[in-house]
């Protein structure tokens, strides 16, 4: 592979979404860890297939979207690969490929660590069906003749994924149980993953319309978009914050307050904004809060743990 070829795939990889993808592996993990079921291989495995399930979902989201028409010179993001002409249809469908077999190798092989030693063959049948039906909505949000993504089921699959999926299937793999209060922190997670899909549906309003994706923004206006990323980023930041007030051992787990401050200037910025282009930056910026939230907690309970 030439130097121009790796660097128009990671272009299409596009890196910047990753560090939500993380945060969400990350959030359960920690928590994994603050209830002492932290296991090492089975926290790289889940961080490994979740960023394979990610590239996937960029890839098949960059052929969709180049396919419709909706990658154009009038929007607004960063320019996709495909869009550009930097990789060919042919050889976007075979990075997919590839992707969807290693997100399936890892994810198998993740499920045989995590059960490894313990006699619960249902629930790891249950967990290689919510890995498959997870491979094929990475797909599907964009891909094929009805895509979930035009219709405003985004918003839901992407709270459904980054955050009950990914937080409490990365804690319950870890533990093999389910706290009574792990659902709290991966709903809160799950509302920041929607805030950022929320701001890149506001940059695209325009453009959307015009193509006929019917995302939430298209169907509620901007107007009311705001309201609804006011609810998704004060929401989380409540649940976490009633999370930890009920689970906490040491005031150290409330080091993630930190990140608190972050969230509310960009959250003001964001009300502020006058025009969609200006969405981007607060894009990446509401991904990197998250990931630094899910950081602060982490190093707290380790800290707490000592």
């Amino acid at each position: 592979m030439s130097a121009s070829s790796l660097k128009a795939w990671i272009h299409a990889f596009r890196l910047r979404t990753l560090p939500l993808a993380l945060a969400s592996i990350g959030m359960g993990i920690s928590m994994a860890y603050a209830n002492h079921g932290f296991r090492l291989k089975v926290s790289i495995l889940a961080v490994l297939t979740t960023l394979f399930l990610q590239i996937l979902s960029n890839l098949a989201n960059d052929f969709g979207d180049s396919k419709k028409g909706v990658d154009n010179a009038d929007r607004l993001g960063p320019e996709r690969a495909m869009q550009q002409g930097i990789i060919s249809p042919a050889a976007m469908k075979t990075g997919i490929l590839i992707f969807v077999l290693l997100a399936l190798s890892s994810g198998i092989w993740l499920l045989i660590e995590a059960f490894k030693g313990y006699h619960l063959p249902y629930t790891a049948i249950l967990f290689f069906i919510v890995g498959i039906i997870s491979i094929a909505a990475s797909i599907l949000y964009t891909v094929g003749k009805n895509p979930y993504g035009y219709h405003g089921l985004g918003d839901f699959f992407v709270f459904l994924f980054f955050g009950l999926v990914a937080v409490i299937g990365t804690y319950f793999l870890n533990t093999l149980h389910i706290g009574y209060y792990s659902p709290w922190p991966a709903i809160a997670i799950g509302f920041l993953s929607t805030g950022v899909l929320n701001l890149n549906n506001m940059r695209d309003v325009e453009n959307d319309t015009r193509f006929n994706k019917k995302t939430i923004v298209v169907k509620i206006g901007s107007r009311y978009a705001l309201l609804y990323h006011s609810i998704l980023i004060l929401g989380a930041l409540i649940l976490m914050l009633a999370y930890t007030i009920l689970t906490a051992l040491s005031y150290w787990e409330f080091l993630f307050l930190l990140s608190y401050p972050l969230f509310i200037k960009d959250w003001i910025q964001i009300l502020r904004t006058k025009h969609p282009s200006a969405l981007d930056n607060q894009l990446k910026k509401l991904a990197i809060n998250t990931l630094l939230l899910v950081l602060f907690y982490g190093a707290g309970v380790i800290i707490a743990g000592l």
